[in-house]
């Protein structure tokens, strides 16, 4: 969610539970600017919050020029002191996606997991000991997350030919017929599908716009739900896999965003509820 319409774009969501205290909103609005002054962002967005047994996490990023690689996630516990978390690698997400549990509300806390190397289904070579602390594991959460649920209208961003991928001004929002199918939301992080589809598929894309993995694409859309709201003046999308996360758009208008408020845990059960 962008810092300059935080308060309108929380109203868009709060329908699906996803509120924050007028302490935390004043708050937020004053130190989201400092934060785009002192870092040198192009923009910062409030990307949500996770919660910890003992005190929540509130996530920020911001953003340099390229929006899609140059993106810095920062956590606080009271919105106004912000620490900078290192960035996440594929290792640190895999370690981290194998425990299981609430997040303690502690940076420091490690935890400790025993893993078994087998050779095959019956024998096992050896036990291995991991440890991860909660602030990898929280930077590696929100990676994840990302990765699997960070969606843009498609043309809302344009990639130039030297690969930076900023927003596209001319983008004037989805029309409301438009809004509601799933082919019209993109996957904001680095494409997968697109990669693999045939030549004769890609020459129907827009190159400038076309350029990350679209939602119609995934395996597994089941996961995906979209709804209008308000009439058919607002859309809400949301992903079933991580509970808490909801995407929204305003038909016919600029207004996008998304934000994740939630256990920072998968919901790996859905496969049986359906």
């Amino acid at each position: 969610m962008q810092a300059d319409f935080l308060q309108q774009q929380l109203d868009f969501v709060s329908s699906q539970g996803l509120v924050l205290s007028t302490e935390h909103k004043a708050a937020l609005q004053v130190s989201l600017e400092l934060l785009r002054r002192n870092y040198k962002f192009t923009h910062v967005y409030f990307w949500g919050r996770i919660l910890g047994l003992s005190a929540d996490y509130f996530i920020v990023q911001g953003v340099g020029p390229n929006e899609l690689t140059e993106r810095k996630s920062l956590y606080s516990f009271n919105c106004m002191e912000w620490k900078l978390l290192p960035p996440a690698t594929d290792e640190m997400i895999a370690r981290s996606m194998l425990l299981r549990g609430r997040f303690m509300g502690d940076p420091s806390h490690e935890y400790e997991k025993t893993v078994a190397k087998k050779e095959n289904e019956e024998q096992v070579i050896q036990d291995t000991e991991i440890k991860v602390k909660e602030e990898e594991r929280l930077t590696a959460t929100i990676a994840l997350i990302n990765r699997e649920t960070a969606v843009i209208p498609r043309a809302a961003f344009i990639v130039t030919p030297q690969n930076d991928v900023h927003r596209n001004r001319s983008f004037e929002g989805l029309s409301v017929t438009e809004a509601g199918k799933l082919k019209s939301y993109l996957h904001f992080t680095n494409p997968l599908v697109l990669k693999t589809k045939s030549i004769l598929m890609q020459a129907n894309l827009e190159e400038s716009i076309d350029f990350l993995d679209c939602l119609e694409d995934d395996e597994l859309k089941v996961f995906w739900s979209l709804q209008y709201e308000r009439g058919n003046k607002l859309v809400i999308l949301r992903n079933v896999l991580w509970p808490g996360y909801a995407f929204f758009h305003v038909p016919e208008t600029t207004q996008f965003g998304h934000i994740y408020m939630g256990l920072g845990t998968k919901n790996i059960d859905f496969p049986f509820m359906i």
